[in-house]
């Protein structure tokens, strides 16, 4: 049976600036623990601080672009590109430039606070 989703759920975000989380699809708005589909809007200038969550995270940016930070390296996630994030892997997101970005984020299973293990000292 369809399940219409008329309007997502503002959620509360991390960072030094405000974030804008519209949850379409997860815990809060649908009450699906396996998945969370999320429209993020981040002002130019806006760090989330670091995190080693247990879920994975495939991110499209649809606009601006997303810096992420990893032990791996640091990637510039434009416009029209992805990026996908295993469980257990260190990240940390911003949008460093004065455009900043908006992008969707699809975490499996879905995103949770007491999932995303986010760092002290960030």
């Amino acid at each position: 049976m369809p399940q219409f989703i008329e309007r997502p759920v503002v959620v509360e975000a991390a960072g030094n600036k405000p974030k804008q989380i519209e949850e379409f699809v997860g815990r809060v708005n649908t009450g699906d623990d396996a998945i969370s589909i999320a429209r993020m809007v981040s002002p130019g200038g806006w760090v989330e601080p670091a995190q080693t969550p247990d879920f994975r995270e495939m991110t499209v940016v649809m606009k601006g672009t997303l810096q992420v930070e990893t032990h791996e390296g640091m990637f510039e996630v434009q416009a029209g590109q992805g990026i996908i994030l295993e469980p257990g892997e260190w990240v940390r997101y911003s949008t460093p430039g004065a455009e900043g970005a908006e992008y969707i984020a699809v975490c499996t299973p879905a995103f949770s606070p007491d999932t995303v293990h986010r760092d002290e000292a960030s």
